[in-house]
């Protein structure tokens, strides 16, 4: 492919996913204010007019704040590319450090601490404006940056050896290393999903052991009407940093561990909580985890496959505005290409995915309701929605691209039938 014309085609895909998220998002803000003083019908005796103003409000403002961060991200992304940053970054570092492997994990790690830095002032202003605005946010500015400064130290940590051993099996392992480092990559996730809850988690949060006795004889009843498997119940102080609450699985196998968010516990009976572990656990019984992580898998794969063709293409470097280095190699610069163009050119395909997240989000509402009460789950999706402020009328079409989890109304008209 010609250069120009690879330029003139991503240029195009930019301005069109740029459009249609823009689009998107302003549809979304239109139907939010067009129902934001009518519940909607079903939920009319369960939330106050008061809170689904709020949910409104509070979805119409993160939506006008994702509109300025799309057009700033596209102008970053036209910045690095076409606009010559990276070619900038390259020549730069290449003057102080050379062209070794050195070179290669110093331009990724830039470019990460670039992208984070023009992140920071936008994530700072979510934090302590709006979610300030809305009650939600009990994060101190101590303790923003606190976890900035441990996640930068945990990232580092583990993926500048992941980014080393990628960049050597992209420069040593011959025409199929995209097979070697996505067998890498798979079992890195692997890996992760093991140790995350021991040994990352309790760097930002602490857990302990669930210690209501009545609730704790309800949830290991229902895992043993279902015959699943836990290594432990836990506590986790969610309410340092927010008001929203939250429960999730960790692990595989038998070091499955359950664990809520204390401000989910304080809000929801136990028979609510009840119905919404008994949805989690329907996820794991049904395997739509195993099929997610499968599915992931094969994506990798295919786009790794990609990669191992593009890296190899000059016009690939140059129609993204940079210019391969001939005495050196550019692995580190095609993987930074590749991410960076990559989302531009699958956006338009979010809704497939979002269609299989959905099919097993009414799979999981089922196994709830067979296996407690759906009106507890029912009741609890209420609550959660109303304490989240999520919205009960989001935009059809936004939700589509955005939203893995189907309308709340959708979802208690299918549990109603159930």
């Amino acid at each position: 492919m010609d250069p120009t014309h690879f330029s003139l085609l991503f240029a195009a895909f930019l301005l069109v996913t740029l459009g249609v998220k823009l689009w998107l998002a302003t549809r979304h803000i239109r139907h939010i204010a067009n129902h934001r003083d009518t519940v909607p019908a079903q939920f009319a005796q369960k939330i106050p007019l008061a809170a689904h103003q709020k949910a409104a409000d509070y979805t119409i403002a993160k939506t006008q704040l994702k509109i300025v961060l799309l057009v700033v991200n596209a102008v970053v992304l036209l910045g690095f590319t076409l606009l010559g940053g990276l070619q900038w970054l390259s020549v730069t570092l290449g003057e102080f450090v050379g062209s070794s492997m050195i070179y290669q994990i110093t331009l990724i790690a830039a470019v990460s601490v670039i992208s984070n830095v023009i992140d920071l002032p936008f994530d700072y202003y979510k934090q302590f404006t709006l979610e300030e605005k809305f009650g939600f946010n009990k994060m101190t500015p101590s303790l923003f940056f606190t976890d900035l400064i441990k996640q930068t130290l945990v990232g580092a940590a583990i993926g500048l050896p992941l980014i080393w051993v990628t960049l050597t099996v992209m420069d040593k392992a011959g025409t199929y290393w995209w097979l070697y480092a996505w067998l890498i990559w798979c079992g890195f996730q692997v890996l992760m999903l093991g140790f995350y809850q021991n040994l990352i988690a309790p760097l930002f949060n602490k857990f302990t052991p669930l210690d209501d006795d009545s609730l704790k004889s309800r949830i290991e009843g229902l895992m043993q009407r279902v015959g699943f498997a836990s290594k432990g119940l836990f506590v986790m102080d969610g309410s340092r940093r927010s008001a929203h609450g939250n429960a999730y699985f960790s692990g595989f196998g038998a070091a499955k561990r359950i664990v809520f968010f204390d401000t989910l516990l304080s809000r929801l009976a136990p028979n609510e909580i009840e119905a919404v572990l008994a949805h989690e656990l329907g996820h794991f019984k049904l395997n739509h985890v195993i099929k997610r992580i499968a599915v992931m898998f094969i994506i990798s794969l295919g786009f790794l496959a990609l990669l191992g063709y593009l890296k190899n293409q000059t016009w690939f470097y140059l129609g993204l505005g940079v210019t391969p280095m001939l005495d050196a190699g550019n692995d580190a610069m095609a993987l930074i290409l590749f991410m960076m163009a990559l989302p531009v050119f699958t956006f338009l395909f979010a809704p497939l995915l979002s269609i299989t997240s959905r099919k097993n989000e009414f799979e999981a509402d089922a196994f709830a309701a067979k296996h407690s009460n759906s009106q507890d789950l029912i009741s609890a999706l209420v609550k959660l929605y109303e304490d989240n402020a999520s919205t009960l009328t989001p935009d059809p079409l936004h939700s589509a691209f955005y939203d893995s989890h189907p309308p709340a109304s959708v979802r208690i008209q299918r549990l109603l039938g159930a």
